[in-house]
């Protein structure tokens, strides 16, 4: 299973462990925010709707930040823009340990969003760069797989680490913890990391003097493009808050759990979901991405149905292994995003427009969050989280069906775009066979669409 990473040279293997840290590291500090918040009510005084508040702005902040880092990347280079985000965020983690008021957590955890919306896609895309084609969705999912881990640590550092302090200063801890990450960037080498195919995209831009805008993924070219990326993203991420959100409530309210037992039910879904990454990367190479896309979809439909309306009542001898089969899929199907997204965007614009598509399901997926708190009061709430994940789902199974398979596919470049007479026959281009590194400056890519 791990011939791929055998195969890989030295830089490859260093850049997977930094990004999948980092990912992990990120994922755990963008969820033990929402572990915390009980403790943050009652040390710092603040309301459930203010630490709501600060949630939003944190999320919304990651998709903008997101997309700035994305094109910052394209623009200076991937290694070195990776290096300043994971920077970024661990400092503004660290900080959020130092907060005395409602106010300041506010401004410090919207400054760290920044950087949490940005270390994801810029990874990313630095590895899809220069891992071998046939191996992008393995190695981009098993980096994935790091937000599970990220989950259980989060869940650690908001329970027993936080626990083992004082009330007023183990939410404190928890968030000095999120400093970790910045030795990290020692992991990454500024400039050399980068893959040929983004130095042959620099070369050209200075060649032309040519420099793209942020807003360059709207242009017609890419407008379709950036448009269904976007549609994937909000469908599979709005499906997954409609559920994952209310879980808890849901346990606790229908399933007649205590508020401690929800939380074990939970928790265990990350184990799941640890096996779904792995499983969602290792086929997404087989079946294409817009299988597996298409795969894990329906499987986090049925198996979240089961798990809402089987009877299975309160025993958690059902419930725990139900959850582990629901969190396999819910969690697994994100594994695809970086290597589809890797394979969509042109070079130069890769990074602004996988970043953009990615944080924009991340923060207009809230929306569905609020959908089903408005249908949960014409239905019961099992009913209703079922309701809206499905049409997430519906919208997610729409987009694979609009956009094209790009599994094997060297990535290609905006010359290489224009280039093609009509973009339809591009989007049907035949996959490279047998082609495992990026090619040099003399040779044709396919453009994957």
């Amino acid at each position: 299973m791990m011939s791929w990473y055998r195969e890989s040279d030295r830089r490859t293997r260093r850049v997977f462990w930094a990004c999948g840290a980092g990912w992990a590291m990120d994922a755990a500090d963008g969820q033990v925010y929402q572990y915390l918040i009980p403790l943050l009510v009652t040390a710092l005084g603040i309301s459930l709707q203010e630490a709501g508040l600060i949630a939003t702005a944190n999320y919304f902040a990651s998709a903008i930040g997101g997309w700035i880092g994305g094109w910052l990347c394209d623009r200076y280079g991937r290694a070195r823009i990776l290096q300043i985000t994971i920077l970024w965020f661990s400092v503004f983690s660290f900080i959020s340990g130092f907060a005395q008021n409602f106010e300041q957590l506010l401004v410090i955890r919207t400054l760290q969003g920044i950087g949490f919306g940005a270390e994801w896609a810029v990874g990313a895309v630095l590895l899809g760069e220069i891992i071998a084609p046939r191996h992008r969705g393995k190695a981009l999912g098993t980096v994935h797989s790091g937000a599970a881990i990220g989950s259980g640590i989060a869940a650690l550092l908001a329970g027993p680490v936080a626990a083992a302090f004082s009330p007023e200063i183990g939410w404190r801890v928890a968030f000095w913890a999120g400093i970790i990450p910045a030795l990290l960037i020692f992991f990454v080498r500024r400039g050399s990391d980068d893959g040929e195919v983004f130095k042959q995209a620099t070369a050209r831009a200075r060649a032309t003097g040519q420099h793209h805008l942020i807003f360059d993924i709207f242009k017609p070219r890419l407008i379709r493009i950036t448009a269904l990326a976007a549609l994937l993203s909000l469908g599979t991420q709005g499906g997954a808050y409609a559920i994952a959100n209310y879980l808890t409530s849901f346990l606790t309210l229908e399933r007649g759990l205590t508020p401690s037992m929800a939380g074990i039910c939970v928790l265990v879904l990350s184990a799941g979901g640890f096996f779904g990454f792995l499983t969602n990367a290792y086929v997404s190479d087989r079946i294409g991405r817009r299988g597996v896309f298409r795969l894990f979809s329906v499987g986090f439909v049925l198996t979240a149905s089961i798990y809402l309306f089987a009877p299975l009542g309160s025993s958690l001898w059902a419930l725990i292994p139900a959850g582990m089969v629901y969190g396999f899929f819910q969690f697994g199907m994100y594994a695809s995003f970086a290597p589809y997204f890797t394979e969509l965007f042109p070079t130069e614009l890769r990074g602004t427009g996988q970043a953009f598509a990615y944080n924009f399901g991340r923060a207009t997926g809230s929306l569905f969050i609020l959908a089903v708190a408005q249908v949960s009061t014409v239905m019961v709430l099992s009913a209703a989280m079922a309701a809206v994940a499905i049409a997430g789902m519906a919208l997610a199974l729409l987009a694979t069906f609009l956009l094209p398979e790009t599994a094997g596919r060297t990535l290609h470049s905006l010359h290489e775009l224009d280039d093609a007479s009509d973009v339809g026959e591009a989007a049907n281009a035949r996959p490279a066979q047998g082609r495992d590194m990026v090619p040099g400056k003399g040779e044709r890519q396919h453009p994957a669409i």
